[in-house]
């Protein structure tokens, strides 16, 4: 049901643009070769989505590569002629081209290849932020309790979703960005790698990820990418040093604790009362959580600090302003009464390979216990 909603979401709107483009811009004569090329051009991203995930004939994987592209270039092209649409509203009330000259050839292809080329400047930009990774800092202040330490520097990602095609160099950058934060604590907040295999791609990420130095180590809570691929990650996870927290808490040396929640996907997870239930208040509690749901009543617990990820705050614009109404939080930070929530954009992506709304981003938080 997903990929028919992403199908109809990609269809309905390049059938305005179909027509807006044909009647605008096009001449009579030129109207079946614009026809039959442009439906060449939309239908590559549904037929080739459909045979990709099966068949892996090198064609099919560089017109899979291809197509990620297609769909968010007609996103922003019906963006970009609905705009244009606009300004043809205001033009008939205020008259700032005369109709002589908004039917002239000149002023037709001037038009067009500027929404075509406004389009394709904002997806570059798109791939250029989603390969750009950018560190969010952020201080805060919780009650010290009784913990041993005064000050405690989380670090936490999410929203690898590490597969086969998986850029080596992308992760390279990653590790590097956060040895050079000197965090105590790496957090993984689900969603880390897709599918249930390992293969070469897998296995040299593994090697490049163990380089991550902290000082209490590294940890992850499942999310709804880990849930549909099963329990085949769970030797990926291992191979990475990473302690995976399933609806569990761990006291770390005397100084906080942890705990970390299942996704909402696995069936019988705990409530987050039932899951703090057995923490005693001597010491600060960090929550990792994949999405930013029942923040309410996170809030109401002993958790001091939520971090999670899932939202990729929308990864393309608009998507982000859905978003944005879905989720109390859907990027960024907010406290309600006396817990810390953060929400990464997170580190990559899915689907295409294009982030027009928020970042690939590492979160680092000073937490300072007072």
């Amino acid at each position: 049901m997903f990929h028919l909603y992403i199908t109809l979401a990609y269809i309905i709107p390049n059938i305005y643009v179909y027509f807006r483009i044909k009647n605008l811009f096009i001449g009579k004569k030129y109207r079946l070769p614009y026809t039959i090329i442009y439906l060449l051009i939309i239908s590559i991203y549904p037929i080739i989505e459909r045979f990709s995930e099966e068949n892996l004939n090198s064609f099919i994987q560089v017109m899979s590569s291809i197509s990620g592209y297609i769909l968010p270039f007609f996103l922003y092209l019906f963006l970009s002629v609905l705009l244009f649409d606009l300004f043809l509203i205001i033009n008939k009330l205020v008259q700032f081209i005369s109709p002589e000259r908004r039917k002239s050839f000149s002023f037709r292809l001037t038009i067009l290849t500027a929404l075509i080329l406004l389009s394709i400047v904002v997806v570059l930009a798109g791939i250029i932020n989603l390969n750009t990774i950018r560190v969010s800092k952020y201080t805060i202040e919780v009650p010290r309790k009784n913990s041993k330490i005064d000050h405690l520097r989380i670090a936490f990602a999410a929203d690898i979703h590490i597969q086969q095609n998986t850029r080596i160099q992308f992760i390279e950058q990653f590790v590097k960005k956060i040895n050079a934060l000197r965090p105590d604590i790496m957090l993984y907040v689900g969603d880390i790698v897709e599918g249930d295999n390992e293969n070469e791609t897998t296995k040299a990420i593994e090697s490049v990820m163990r380089k991550i130095e902290t000082k209490y180590g590294t940890f992850g809570v499942t999310g709804n990418h880990e849930f549909y691929g099963g329990n085949g990650q769970s030797n990926f996870f291992r191979e990475l040093g990473i302690t995976m927290l399933s609806d569990t808490v761990i006291r770390m040396d005397s100084s906080f604790y942890l705990a970390g929640r299942n996704d909402e996907h696995f069936g019988q997870r705990k409530t987050v009362i039932r899951l703090l239930e057995s923490i005693s208040h001597d010491m600060p509690v960090i929550l990792m959580d994949h999405r930013p749901t029942q923040l309410q009543d996170v809030s109401q617990t002993i958790a001091d600090v939520q971090v999670s990820g899932h939202t990729h705050n929308g990864q393309m614009f608009p998507i982000n302003m859905i978003t944005n109404t879905v989720y109390e939080l859907s990027w960024g930070y907010k406290k309600i009464r006396n817990t810390h929530f953060f929400v990464t954009s997170g580190l990559r992506l899915w689907g295409p390979p294009v982030k027009t709304a928020g970042k690939s981003e590492i979160m680092l938080i000073d937490v300072k216990f007072k």
